[in-house]
């Protein structure tokens, strides 16, 4: 009984929310595939500002042993292990478009192990020198599965214009 409640309340919640979603006009949106990775070429022409080369690793003030940051981001939200953002090193802040409390989500799109992934920036921090991203676990579980790695090196991560960008990976998965 308790099974049939709660698939009758999600197809509920699906043809409610369902009109919602399809009068969105992002282009990020109408790109997704049916496999829901973006395209490759709806990224023509989409960067901000040149490309950046460094190093890439994981945070997550949650893991035990994890003593820098906290729970919270920059930009006040909260951090989140399941969604796909990253924190840029402190100095870049600018680059990718001052990220602040309160301020518009900024997006980038970052490329390493042969594959690409966009994903939200929403914190900053002083990075280990020669690193220039910090990844979330789940961004960091795309490149690296495992987390055996804990640094990816030579990841190309390029700002993004926009604010209109659906995180997430980048061509098929």
């Amino acid at each position: 009984m308790f099974r049939l409640s709660a698939a009758i309340c999600g197809a509920v919640m699906t043809l409610a929310i369902s009109p919602v979603a399809m009068a969105r006009s992002d282009t990020v949106a109408l790109a997704r595939s049916d496999s829901g990775a973006v395209r490759p070429d709806t990224l023509d022409g989409a960067a901000s500002g040149p490309a950046i080369v460094g190093a890439a690793s994981m945070y997550n003030p949650f893991r035990p042993g994890y003593r820098e940051g906290g729970p919270n981001t920059a930009s006040g939200e909260r951090y989140d292990p399941s969604a796909w953002a990253a924190a840029i090193k402190t100095d870049l802040r600018k680059k990718f478009g001052g990220v602040q409390y309160g301020a518009r989500p900024k997006y980038a799109l970052v490329e390493g192990a042969g594959k690409k992934v966009i994903v939200k920036i929403n914190d900053v921090g002083p990075l280990t020198p020669g690193r220039i991203i910090d990844l979330n676990e789940r961004t960091m579980r795309h490149f690296d599965p495992s987390l055996q790695l804990g640094v990816i090196a030579n990841v190309k991560v390029t700002p993004l214009s926009g604010d209109g960008w659906t995180p997430g990976p980048i061509g098929s998965t």
